[in-house]
């Protein structure tokens, strides 16, 4: 299945895509819900950020082709940030230029993984009952201000400015990781293509070891990191992440 959030003549919903057209439920993915009224044009509507995350979660060095040509050793376990919920952008909305001087911005095309229950010390065996579905990220980073202190790596706020936990468009429920690949396009141009199967920590994996950590909730969003071709964007660029099975996250920066 595959559900969006929406706003529809005023209200908002949860709805489950079917086609060109959307299905509107009463409840929610996390909770009981049921068909309500006939579907909707899904051109007729806005779409919305799939789900209301209160905790986000971020991975550093999770692909063994990125840490190979970068010189990073394997890490022995989940490196991970948080980014604030205030960053959300939806499928569609722009990413607003910073107003500080923080430098150059980056894209991050990402897997990102929707918790579907409170979870807390899960096994990896336990993580699939508690993982909702998978969507598309852009992990958007301001790569000059993270190091900008040589005493203090700015791991949250570079990654937590408005519209930098871009996500979207779809919560997909039924998608194998192992087998599908992400590609980031950029102004139209590819820049990146990589499998999901190249991740040191899998989402099972990441789920089991991250809620040793953290309590993770309903709707709470696990960036599973990137690979190579990360690069800065200039304002009015067209940012695509599509991933197999799932489908394509479309944001401009700037725009």
């Amino acid at each position: 299945m595959k559900w969006i959030r929406y706003q529809h003549q005023g209200r908002e919903g949860y709805g489950l895509l079917q086609g060109e057209h959307v299905q509107p439920c009463h409840g929610s993915p996390f909770g009981d819900h049921e068909p309500a009224g006939d579907p909707l044009a899904l051109q007729a509507m806005r779409l919305l950020p799939p789900c209301q995350p209160r905790q986000i979660v971020g991975l550093w060095n999770n692909f063994r082709a990125a840490a190979e040509k970068n010189g990073w050793s394997a890490p022995a376990e989940p490196l991970w940030f948080l980014k604030s919920p205030h960053a959300l952008a939806g499928p569609g909305d722009a990413i607003p230029v910073p107003r500080g001087e923080v430098g150059r911005v980056a894209y991050e095309g990402e897997l990102v993984i929707v918790i579907g229950r409170r979870t807390e010390a899960v096994s990896v065996e336990q993580a699939a009952a508690h993982i909702l579905g998978y969507t598309c990220g852009n992990d958007v980073t301001a790569i000059e201000l993270l190091p900008r202190d040589p005493a203090f790596a700015q791991w949250s706020r570079a990654k937590s400015l408005p519209g930098f936990a871009a996500f979207g468009p779809v919560i997909e429920t039924d998608f194998d990781a192992a087998a599908a690949s992400v590609r980031t396009r950029a102004g139209g141009r590819e820049r990146q293509h990589y499998a999901l199967a190249d991740m040191f920590f899998p989402p099972h994996e990441l789920v089991s070891r991250l809620s040793q950590d953290l309590i993770l909730e309903a709707g709470d969003l696990i960036y599973c990191g990137t690979s190579l071709g990360v690069l800065p964007m200039k304002p009015g660029t067209t940012v695509e992440v599509e991933i197999d099975g799932i489908g394509s996250l479309v944001n401009t920066y700037g725009g």
